[in-house]
């Protein structure tokens, strides 16, 4: 861990996004989203932007990444659990999620895979590589609900289906002191995730996550 995990350094330029105290970072949500927008614009561009809509969702997110515990038990969010981060096409929520791993690595760190990834590599191998999110690392699946289902050899598979029945095992007998987390993004509601994995899946995505949603009248921010 950085001794100074509250300076973030971007080239030349370091942004102060909050303060130690008694070995403690007390962080500021302003200058959190001072250095959100600077990360945002090398990531993606010039063109993005933390909109004003976004940013209660925002400040929860950013809770949780930090680890805020008191702030995520205030927002109903439990720390132990990963992220299925919810909302309409073109949202932000992809964005977001590889925005924010960025802002305290030390405390939430995770691998970013899409699905259609995921189920393009079963096709091509098989069921091997189910075995590989059967394993302590923490991952981000984005666009859940958009992949194929999974065939190899003529043979179908719910490929992600099987992979967070997985999880939920790993999520349930952790190894000792080492808390395996799961993120989840999609366009999808409860009854549609319910509809494509069926309620054994949902039941326990109620158990593994934490469920943060944007407005359903958010814009398509890609347009």
């Amino acid at each position: 861990m950085s001794s100074t995990p509250h300076i973030k350094i971007e080239g030349n330029s370091k942004f102060q996004i909050g303060e130690i105290r008694n070995n403690t970072v007390h962080y500021e949500f302003e200058k959190i989203k001072t250095y959100l927008n600077i990360k945002g614009h090398l990531l993606f561009g010039k063109n993005f932007k933390i909109y004003k809509e976004d940013e209660p969702l925002l400040l929860k997110l950013c809770c949780y990444f930090i680890q805020d515990h008191l702030s995520c038990a205030q927002f109903g969010i439990d720390t132990n659990k990963g992220l299925l981060l919810t909302g309409p096409v073109g949202c932000g929520k992809t964005s977001l999620m590889k925005l924010l791993v960025h802002l305290a690595p030390h405390k939430t760190n995770f691998e970013l895979i899409p699905t259609r990834s995921i189920v393009f590599n079963f096709n091509a191998k098989g069921y091997d590589v189910l075995e590989k999110y059967n394993q302590t690392q923490n991952y981000c699946f984005d666009d859940l609900g958009v992949e194929p289902t999974g065939s190899h050899y003529a043979k179908e598979c719910n490929v992600l289906g099987e992979i967070l029945l997985s999880r939920y095992e790993l999520f349930c007998n952790p190894e000792p002191k080492r808390k395996i987390f799961t993120h989840i993004t999609t366009n999808l509601n409860a009854k549609e995730l319910e509809r494509r994995y069926g309620n054994r899946v949902r039941s326990r995505l109620r158990q593994m996550f934490n469920l943060i949603s944007f407005d359903e009248s958010s814009i398509d921010k890609r347009k």
